[in-house]
Formats: C-alpha cells, sequence, structure tokens
C-alpha cells in the first residue's frame, strides 16, 4: 500500500501536456462558439465537463440535476437559464470537509461573426480541473483517495459578473463553513509578456495570505517541495490597480471568509479578443502549474489539521 500522505508524484504524473491539449483543443474549439452564458455553446461546454466527469467515474455533487446546479440569471433584463457544473470526490476520512476547486466554464460567445474561443480565458483553468480530478480520481481506485472532499466547481456567468460562484456561495450545496479553502483558477496557459523575465517558469499568485497565512505557508512548502516555480506576488498588493482579487471567483468565496488562492498567468494581447485560441497554449508551463494546483490540494486534503483562518 502506498502512502497517500508521501506519494502523490504517482498521480500528478497523469497530468500531461498531451492531455491538456487534446481536451482544450477541444473545449476552445468553434463547435462550442465562445461558450456564452445561456447560449447553446455553453449547454455544450456544460454536457461536455459532465460527460467527462461521468467517464471518470467521478460523483455529481449531491442535490444537482446529473452534475449541474440550476440558475436563472438576469441579464440585460432577460432571464437565462444557465448552470454551475458541480463534481465531487468524497472524503475518505473527512468527508465533511471540503476543498473546492473552480474554473469558470463560460466566456463572451460569439461577436460580429467572429468567435471569441476563450482557450486560456478559461478553457485553461477549465481542463487543468478535469486533468487534476482525473489524478485524484487514480488515487482513489489505488485505495489512496483523499481523506477531505474535493468539490470539481465549474462556474457559468464569471464574464457576467462573477454570478455563478455568487450564486453557489449564496445556495451553498455543501456548508462554506465546513469549506476549508478555495483553490481558483482563471488563465494559466500563457505567459505574461511584460514580464521583464522572459522566463516562463512563473505563477501569479493572488490572496494566499489574505485570511489564512496556514494557507500561504503551505502553499509555498507545497511549490518549493514539488514544482519549483516563481511565484510572483505582485498583483497580490492592495494597491494594484488592477484589482484583479476582487476580479474573479475566488472573491465571492473570500467575502464569506473562507481562504482562497487565485492562480493566475496574468493578461496578454489575446485577452478577450478572438484570438485567444489553444495554438497560443503553452502546454509544458499549463502542465508545471495544474500540478503544482494539484499538489496544494493533496496537501489540504490530507494533512491532518485544516487551516487556520487568520485572528
Amino acid at each position: 500500500m502506498i502512502n497517500a500522505q508521501n506519494n502523490p508524484e504517482l498521480y500528478a504524473e497523469s497530468i500531461s501536456p498531451e492531455e491538456l491539449k487534446s481536451l482544450l483543443y477541444t473545449y476552445a474549439s468553434d463547435y462550442f462558439s465562445g461558450r456564452d452564458t445561456g447560449e447553446k455553446g455553453q449547454k455544450i461546454a456544460v454536457d461536455f465537463l459532465r460527460d467527462y466527469y461521468i467517464r471518470q467515474g467521478i460523483s455529481p455533487a449531491k442535490n444537482t440535476y446529473n452534475f449541474f446546479q440550476k440558475m436563472v440569471l438576469n441579464l440585460n433584463k432577460e432571464k437565462v437559464e444557465t448552470e454551475n457544473v458541480i463534481a465531487i470526490i468524497p472524503g475518505s476520512e473527512k468527508p465533511n470537509e471540503y476543498i473546492i476547486l473552480s474554473a469558470h466554464l463560460d466566456h463572451v460567445g460569439e461577436k460580429n461573426g467572429e468567435i471569441y474561443n476563450g482557450a486560456d480565458d478559461d478553457g485553461s483553468g477549465t481542463v487543468a480541473l478535469l486533468e487534476i480530478a482525473e489524478a485524484f480520481q487514480k488515487s482513489v481506485r489505488d485505495g489512496n483517495g483523499p481523506r477531505r472532499s474535493i468539490i470539481f466547481l465549474h462556474v457559468t456567468g464569471e464574464e457576467k459578473g462573477l454570478l455563478g460562484s455568487k450564486y453557489y456561495t449564496e445556495n451553498p450545496i455543501y456548508p462554506l463553513e465546513s469549506t476549508v479553502a478555495n483553490l481558483n483558477i482563471d488563465m494559466i496557459g500563457r505567459l505574461d509578456p511584460k514580464r521583464e523575465d522572459k522566463d516562463p517558469n512563473y505563477i501569479y499568485l493572488i490572496g494566499s495570505d489574505k485570511l489564512s497565512q496556514d494557507l500561504h505557508d503551505l502553499s509555498e512548502e507545497i511549490n518549493s517541495n514539488y514544482t519549483n516555480l516563481k511565484i510572483d506576488y505582485k498583483y497580490n498588493d492592495e494597491n494594484d490597480p488592477n484589482r484583479f482579487y476582487y476580479r474573479s471567483d475566488h472573491y465571492n468565496f473570500a467575502k464569506k471568509n473562507i481562504p482562497i488562492i487565485f492562480y493566475f498567468n496574468g493578461t496578454h494581447d489575446d485577452y478577450h479578443k478572438p484570438t485567444d485560441t489553444p495554438d497560443k497554449i503553452n502546454y509544458s508551463i499549463l502542465t508545471k502549474r495544474s500540478k503544482l494546483i494539484f499538489y496544494t490540494t493533496w496537501k489540504l486534503a490530507n494533512q491532518k489539521n485544516r487551516i487556520r483562518l487568520k485572528k
């Protein structure tokens, strides 16, 4: 029997550039029409995500309609039916404590006959979540599943104002007070052209120290032990004019006093343009960043004590 605490590398190896690329070339293809909230392409996207979890043998979250948390959003004075996609791997010892991994499934759709594929935003985070889920499910099959439960939350309506994550935190399927942390992935497949250091081996982390020093310290320790990415806290500054801390789905969890980390590669010239396509993704660095998130989740799920909030 392999000790689950000490051998996460065995499962991290299943996160591969080839699988990420294959998934993303499908998810960010023209067939999905840019995944605009409530539109046909977004319905194709949620079916794709649901079917992936079914194939992996991963369970739907409770009180969902076969993985779908349905909602009606008011968008431009119209009622739009849409859904979050939520899967769960139950914990073996502490099933009532939850780590939520999130990424937004939507993008901005089609405009003037052009499809905005959103390969980085947030196709990259979406396929990372799928590969991380597969890695954890492999550990379950080996009898080394996580001690705490892991929720895979694909939120809708992010581009409309973080609406899917807002809906989840206002209508939580699992108690927020039992939610250990939210790790949110939004754009991790590209490089920031504005970086003076052109080394691709980096990731921006935002929010890790805002609510829990334990989470920040754990994150740093995991990176130094496994991935050795350059962790850049530039956008974590309270005075950051971009205010990225307030601009992705983790913020709705932070507002509920749940510790968060936001993983981000920075913006680029293809941000919110039809040119955000899967051929521009750096799949080797996407893999490494995905593994960092996997290892961090592994530690959060398996360590003896849950992380503490700052006093």
